[in-house]
């Protein structure tokens, strides 16, 4: 029996591969931000926090620590003093974008990012903000831990 009702029609066609989906063929990597990218428990927000190792400039704040892992991992600290929730959430769009297209070039680091107050730049800015505050946190982060290591 055919149905006359267009839902029920759509739901049982075949379902084709859309044509961008078939033009990166099979070996496409993911471009998503995976579990392992990111800091998820708040006990792993405290450890960063508790390390006490933060830099910053006029569009981020950033705190790290060591994180034993091959790959940086990324935590958001997102305040409604940054701005309402559709500001917040661009931030927080804005900086796992930036923060995916960068991962491969930063250390490995556990970051929570903490935007300024003020609207969000673009993704460009967002981008180079990251890498040189990911940079200065593991030049602050290998110094503190060659100090720590050479006290008894």
């Amino acid at each position: 029996m055919t149905s006359n009702n267009p839902c029920e029609q759509a739901r049982s066609a075949p379902r084709l591969p859309s044509p961008a989906a078939a033009a990166e063929g099979p070996a496409a990597p993911r471009q998503g931000f995976s579990r392992q990218m990111r800091l998820r428990r708040a006990a792993e927000f405290q450890r960063v926090y508790r390390r006490r190792v933060c830099v910053a400039d006029q569009y981020l704040r950033a705190f790290g620590c060591e994180s034993g892992l091959p790959h940086p991992r990324l935590g958001l600290a997102v305040a409604r003093r940054v701005g309402k929730a559709v500001v917040r959430n661009r931030w927080k769009r804005l900086l796992r974008e930036a923060f995916r297209q960068q991962a491969a070039a930063l250390p490995a680091l556990d970051m929570v990012l903490v935007p300024q107050p003020g609207p969000p730049p673009s993704l460009k800015v967002l981008c180079c903000s990251l890498r040189r505050l990911a940079s200065s946190l593991a030049r602050r982060l290998e110094g503190r831990s060659s100090v720590s290591n050479d006290q008894p």
